[in-house]
C-alpha cells in the first residue's frame, strides 16, 4: 500500500488505534493530522513519528465534542496539505469507564449520574459527525475523500449499564455511515464502519468470547482500515464491516 501525498485526520491520535493508524498511514508515506485533547502525549507521538521516514505528521490539539475545535483541526490539514483524503474517527470510549463511575455508588442505569452518558454521547457519536459535517465541504470541492466510522460489536449486543457507548456505535454503523455514503456517492466520497469485537487495546478484552478464541491485536483492526482507504478498497461504500473473530455470529444465550 502506498499513500503518498495523501492526507489523513485521525482522532484520538495520542494513544490506541488512532495513534496506530497515524503510525502506519505516515509509515507507508501519507501525511496525517493527529488530534487529541491530550497535546503532551500527542506532541511527543508526533515527534517520534516524524523522526522516521515516511509522511509528515502535524498536531491538531481538538476536543471532538467543540465544533469550533473540529473546524480547526480541518481548517489546519487544509493550509498545511491542501487536501483532506481519509478521515478516521477513532476517538470513543465508554463513558463509565472513562469517566471512572463508581459501580457500587450507581449500581444501575438509572443512578448514573445523566452528565456521563452525555459525555460518551458526546464523543462518540457527536464527534464523528462534527468532523463528517466540517470535513465535507473540503472532500466536495476536490470529489474524493473516505469517512472512516469505528463502530463497535456492542453497537449490535447493547450493554445494560453503559448505554451510551452501543447507542452510539449503533448509530455510526448504520444511521451515519449509510448517510454519508448517499449524500457523498456522487461526489467520489465514500463512507465505510470499521466494527470490531474484542481488542487488545485493553488486557480485559481478551476475557471477551469469541468463536475463534482470541481476541484482536490492534495492527489486525488497522490493517482493514488501511485496506479500505487504499487503491484496493475503493469499491467499499456504505458498508458496516464486523471485524470480530466471528463474535456476532454466536448463539445468544438468555
Amino acid at each position: 500500500m502506498n499513500f503518498e501525498g495523501q492526507v489523513a485526520i485521525s482522532t484520538g491520535a495520542a494513544s490506541g488505534m488512532g495513534l496506530l493508524f497515524a503510525e502506519n498511514f505516515a509509515a507507508l508515506g501519507g501525511n496525517v493530522v493527529m488530534c487529541d485533547i491530550n497535546e503532551e502525549v500527542l506532541l511527543e507521538k508526533i515527534a517520534e513519528i516524524n523522526a522516521r521516514k515516511g509522511g509528515k505528521a502535524v498536531a491538531a490539539v481538538c476536543d471532538v465534542r467543540d465544533y469550533t475545535q473540529v473546524c480547526a483541526a480541518r481548517d489546519k490539514a487544509v493550509a498545511e496539505f491542501g487536501r483532506i483524503d481519509v478521515m478516521a474517527n477513532f476517538a470513543g470510549g465508554t463513558a463509565v469507564r472513562m469517566c471512572r463511575v463508581d459501580k457500587s455508588a450507581y449500581p444501575e442505569f438509572p443512578d448514573v449520574p445523566i452528565e456521563v452518558y452525555d459525555w460518551g454521547i458526546d464523543v462518540n457519536l457527536k464527534g464523528p459527525f462534527y468532523f463528517a459535517h466540517a470535513v465535507l465541504s473540503q472532500m466536495r470541492e476536490q470529489k474524493s475523500g473516505l469517512i472512516l466510522n469505528i463502530g463497535s460489536i456492542t453497537g449490535a449486543e447493547g450493554d445494560g449499564y453503559g448505554m451510551d457507548y452501543p447507542t452510539s456505535k449503533a448509530g455510526l454503523m448504520y444511521g451515519l455511515t449509510k448517510s454519508i455514503a448517499q449524500f457523498g456517492s456522487k461526489y467520489g466520497i465514500r463512507c465505510v464502519c470499521v466494527s470490531p469485537g474484542p481488542v487488545l487495546t485493553r488486557a480485559a478484552m481478551a476475557n471477551m468470547k469469541t468463536p475463534l478464541g482470541r481476541a484482536a491485536e490492534p495492527q489486525e483492526i488497522i490493517d482493514l482500515c488501511l485496506f479500505i482507504a487504499s487503491e484496493k478498497g475503493q469499491f467499499i461504500n456504505g458498508e458496516n464491516i464486523m471485524i470480530d473473530g466471528g463474535r456476532n455470529a454466536m448463539r445468544r444465550k438468555i
